[in-house]
């Protein structure tokens, strides 16, 4: 079947490739924590922390470990980055810093609520792969905190002045709608589960606009959209396309076929507004109206909005029988692997041009680590398997 081939080749990167290019370099064996300023070869360019990404490599090893793949280092990997980031990375009020120096120095304030969200989601995979009681209190800790920032995320950090309109923010909800779910698959509670839905129901019921068919990036407070603002135009299909999974797979668990239906739909217009027609690939931002961005950045092809979009369309693929999304996925496919992947050393770029030229040889910075490309090709795996052993068409 031609799923076998794809199936073969996304484990053979993640298991051959990937994950022992991190595995390698990324451990800091003398101060705990992690190394994610990795260039081409793997080599460290740089010894800042940054949260996100520290966090995020605790939740993916400790994920892997789960996984058929399973190898007890793994483990041991991620839970010596929970004890480095538990021991230096907290501010006086329980939220974490954005970034710590190579000894766990804070060297940026607690501005951003990711780096919360991040801490929840590698506790609870550590307590999920452990069922030790202090990964769950972390869990649970660093959840509430971002639960609790969401109406005021900056908190004294906030530098923008009463006359910047309040927005809410996409990514905020986005977050949260997988956040609740990877709360309740690893703790086993249902105590955010008013949250999650709240999360999801408010990027379909605020954040979608049908009359343009995109998912704005900021909304008003009352779910009106500003046309007259480059912010208020913003739209990052990438994101967008993250989001339709994290719905579909929401909604799959809830048996909530319209909302299946309506996600898959929502990937299908993005992918029709964002796919570039003359180079290929995605585009990293936009304008609604198609008006000057701002960020001179706009136009480039960047590793995860891709690893996001292969995702979706395998979600909405197997949920609807729809062979648009197959299509789709292989385009994406293709693209992605002939673009990113380095043939020379592991792990994939994660900046091209818009012709899909490398633009930077780093494997890893303030922005990428070992996240949305393991976690693409794991889950790109279990989709495909579900597809072998299940077929298409969940929803009738």
């Amino acid at each position: 079947m031609e799923l076998s081939s794809y199936v073969r080749r996304y484990e053979n990167e993640l298991v051959d490739n990937v994950i022992p290019f991190w595995e390698e370099h990324c451990v800091d064996k003398e101060y705990g924590g992690y190394f994610t300023s990795l260039d081409r070869d793997g080599s460290v360019y740089d010894t800042e922390k940054y949260m996100w990404m520290q966090w995020r490599i605790v939740y993916m090893f400790a994920t892997l470990y789960m996984s058929p793949y399973r190898q007890d280092r793994w483990l041991e990997i991620a839970g010596q980055g929970f004890d480095f980031l538990t021991k230096h990375g907290k501010s006086e009020d329980g939220t974490y810093y954005f970034a710590l120096n190579r000894q766990g120095v804070p060297t940026m304030a607690p501005s951003n609520i990711f780096s919360d969200c991040f801490a929840a989601m590698g506790a609870a995979a550590m307590y999920k792969a452990t069922g030790e009681a202090r990964y769950k209190q972390e869990a649970d800790s660093a959840m509430r905190n971002y639960i609790r920032r969401m109406d005021n995320p900056k908190g004294r950090w906030e530098k923008a002045m009463p006359g910047k309109p309040k927005r809410l923010s996409h990514g905020h909800f986005m977050i949260l709608a997988n956040l609740g779910s990877v709360m309740k698959d690893c703790l086993g509670t249902d105590e955010y589960d008013a949250e999650t839905e709240r999360a999801v129901n408010t990027v379909l019921g605020k954040f979608w606009n049908e009359e343009h068919r995109v998912l704005f990036e900021n909304v008003n407070p009352d779910g009106t959209f500003d046309l007259d603002s480059c912010e208020g135009r913003f739209i990052n299909p990438g994101h967008g396309l993250e989001s339709m999974w994290f719905v579909m797979n929401y909604a799959e668990h809830r048996k909530d076929q319209a909302m299946i239906r309506r996600a898959a739909d929502i990937v299908k217009a993005l992918l029709e507004f964002g796919t570039d027609r003359e180079y290929g690939g995605i585009y990293y931002f936009m304008d609604v109206l198609g008006k000057p961005h701002l960020e001179l950045q706009w136009d480039m092809k960047l590793w995860w909005p891709h690893n996001e979009a292969i995702l979706a369309t395998l979600f909405a693929y197997r949920l609807t029988g729809d062979g648009y999304y197959w299509e789709r996925f292989k385009e994406i496919d293709e693209w992605s692997w002939a673009h990113f992947k380095d043939a020379e050393y592991p792990e994939w770029f994660a900046y091209l041009n818009r012709r899909g030229e490398p633009t930077h040889m780093l494997k890893g910075g303030k922005w990428k680590t070992m996240f949305h490309l393991p976690r693409c090709l794991y889950t790109a795996v279990n989709q495909m398997k579900l597809i072998e052993a299940n077929g298409t068409g969940m929803v009738k």
